[in-house]
């Protein structure tokens, strides 16, 4: 397994366009709204990976570098601390679980950064980087 690292930050009222963000939706995939489901980033264009990670730790360190460069803009700074959130983060990256942090910035604007595992046992969508899959995988 792989992990797909994704970022959007933009209005928060954006995300309201749900229709846009569903795979069903013929604007999906150049929307740059984030996905209402998690795995479906993997359905995104590859162009907008903007990490991949072939290592569990690689990805909590991406995931704690992409929080500091909000971490001064949230609205409510800190509800959950960054070693509580990267505790979880690998204990369900590495049972294949995703991991998307969403959070309102003091703005208005929404951030979601996520953690996407490739292959994914939720979505049966293909390596957008067009890795192969191991044995038994997508």
């Amino acid at each position: 397994m792989h992990w797909h690292a994704y970022t959007w930050t933009g209005a928060g009222a954006d995300r309201g366009n749900e229709a846009e963000r569903r795979t069903t939706s013929p604007d999906f995939t150049s929307s740059a709204l984030p996905p209402m489901r998690t795995g479906d980033w993997l359905a995104k264009p590859a162009a907008r990976i903007a990490a991949t990670v072939d290592d569990v730790r690689e990805a909590a360190e991406w995931l704690a570098a992409e929080y500091g460069k909000i971490r001064a803009a949230l609205r409510s700074p800190e509800r959950i601390l960054l070693d509580d959130r990267l505790a979880t983060a690998l204990e369900l990256l590495s049972g294949g679980v995703d991991v998307q942090w969403g959070e309102w910035l003091q703005d208005g604007r929404f951030s979601s950064i996520a953690m996407i595992c490739c292959p994914n046992k939720h979505v049966s969508h293909r390596c957008p980087a067009g890795r192969l899959a191991q044995a038994g995988a997508r």
